[in-house]
């Protein structure tokens, strides 16, 4: 990964002598200095023009202030300006450092995903009326010069009533290893299923997997129908037992969704586990390939649930990418059934598949930008319309928002970026897109002048920066301030907004304001 970051450095070195004077310096963002010019680069240009394939919504191209743009897409791609990710609407990260905070303690820098903070917060973005995304693109000036926070959002249509969605059949796979018998695991598990099976439909149907030492498949694909008391009979038996063989979890939940495989039905596994694998299978790759295969083979995908107070966040995410899926964790009784209940139809149902975005920077306004987190979803740019490159799977009321430090040249006015969104129809895999741009005329003049779920959107990721604070991998957010003067800001936000999530947030600073000693 170095190599690939020193080749970065030695090719933006070059370009600044032929360029006489264009910033390329590179100020990607990576865990592993995971950077280059085919992902997080400088560079001028826009998405290359497709006329092939329909967009979707109304098929028209929308600036920010939702005036009809036939240009955004009229120009040449060239790689240096372009910025190309997979969707992910993971928020696994942010909950598992609330419940690190709230035990005390604070949570290891590699366990912070800034877009997972970012992705947890509602947003007010509008939404389309049939499957696929709305782009909204805005951003707002730091008190660091020329730096701004320019926020991409992609949202999907609101999600539909519980009997206007397909049918599910959903294989639960439970982790019953000696760790979930801790307070909060096992027990939060088999209480929200409980709770989820009596509002699934009749038409619905469940199949439930156990795993410790070994694996063992307990109900077979069950309609729920009139055999909802044999569901609960089947939750109630579960108990913790020894170790935890989640390698032989993942196969038998596989195998045994496959054999109760629903045509016309979203079909997906559940994961339920701490992911703290430490028998039979525990090599990662392995596993991984697993499920891609099964993904690849029968459209099953994977959504990942976290729980404990030691969790195996880099597994379970990994597990749930490669499933085309995603992740979420829980440590209360309310979550759970948040998840399991309240926005089961978003958590199971799909609106598009292998969703991407390439985000174009204008080289006449911008010098540099940087995309806040996405480290492990970066996707070449070559690949934004290579549909057979895995994106990400989206359901219905889910948003999807990426935050970029965009450096603009001093006195410069004009178009500042165009972002492109392009996923494929989850019934007939037929391609579509969608843009929005954004003027420099258009920035706010302050991000704390925003609106305030801009102002939210700034919080999270300045409180991610903070908790990352010391890890030389990741540059620091521009504009960032302590974390008391964020918390306070937070506690503001909370009152305006009246979000009961935003005040969570403002506790979790204080929490880790305490804990850092900054005042």
């Amino acid at each position: 990964m170095m190599e690939r970051y020193r080749a970065q450095r030695i090719r933006g070195l070059l370009a600044l002598g032929a360029a006489a004077g264009l910033l390329l310096t590179g100020c990607g963002a990576g865990d592993s200095g995971d950077s280059s010019a085919d992902n997080n680069g400088y560079a001028s240009g826009f998405p290359a023009p497709d006329h092939t394939h329909s967009t979707g919504g109304t098929g028209e191209q929308k600036n920010n202030d939702g005036n009809d743009d036939s240009e955004s897409r009229d120009f040449e791609a060239a790689p240096d300006y372009l910025s190309t990710f997979a969707l992910d609407v993971d928020t696994a990260s942010y909950g598992y450092a609330r419940r690190a905070l709230a035990d005390g303690r604070l949570p290891d820098p590699s366990t912070v995903r800034p877009e997972e903070f970012v992705n947890s917060f509602r947003q007010d973005y509008d939404r389309p009326d049939g499957n696929g995304f709305t782009v909204t693109v805005d951003g707002a000036r730091t008190d660091r010069e020329d730096w701004s926070l320019v926020r991409v959002g992609l949202a999907t249509r609101p999600a539909a009533d519980a009997d206007e969605r397909p049918p599910a059949a959903l294989t639960f796979v439970i982790d019953i290893s000696g760790s979930m018998a801790e307070p909060g695991r096992l027990d939060l598990a088999k209480d929200s299923l409980g709770v989820m099976t009596d509002q699934l439909r009749d038409d619905d149907s469940v199949a439930i997997v156990t795993f410790s030492d070994e694996a063992e498949t307990v109900l077979p694909m069950t309609r729920l129908d009139d055999n909802r008391g044999d569901i609960h009979d089947a939750i109630d038996s579960l108990e913790p037992t020894d170790s935890t063989n989640l390698g032989a979890g993942v196969e038998t939940g596989y195998e045994t969704a496959v054999e109760g495989l629903r045509e016309g039905a979203t079909n997906r596994v559940v994961l339920v586990s701490d992911a703290l694998a430490n028998t039979g299978d525990t090599d990662a790759d392995t596993i991984l390939e697993r499920i891609a295969s099964e993904r690849r083979e029968h459209g099953i995908t994977l959504f990942g649930v976290g729980v404990g107070s030691d969790y195996g966040d880099a597994l379970m995410e990994r597990l749930a990418d490669k499933g085309d899926g995603h992740t979420t964790y829980v440590s209360s009784e309310d979550e759970a059934r948040e998840v399991f209940c309240e926005e089961l139809p978003k958590n199971i149902d799909l609106t598009a598949r292998d969703a991407k975005a390439q985000v174009a920077f204008d080289e006449t306004t911008v010098s540099e930008f940087r995309l806040i987190g996405y480290d492990n979803r970066q996707v070449a740019d070559d690949d934004f319309r290579d549909d057979s490159v895995d994106g990400g799977e989206v359901g219905p009321g889910h948003t999807v928002t990426a935050l970029y430090a965009v450096r603009t040249r001093p006195g410069t006015e004009g178009h500042l970026a165009t972002a492109t969104v392009r996923w494929l129809d989850p019934n007939s895999r037929a391609p579509h897109e969608e843009s929005g741009r954004l003027e420099t005329g258009s920035l706010d003049s302050s991000v704390w002048s925003a609106s305030p779920r801009f102002q939210v959107t700034a919080t999270a990721a300045y409180f991610a920066d903070a908790l990352r604070l010391g890890d030389d991998r990741w540059t620091a957010l521009p504009g960032g301030s302590h974390l008391s003067e964020l918390a306070s800001r937070a506690d503001r936000l909370a009152t305006t907004t009246e979000d009961e999530e935003v005040r969570h947030l403002a506790d979790a600073i204080h929490r880790a304001t305490d804990l850092t000693g900054q005042d």
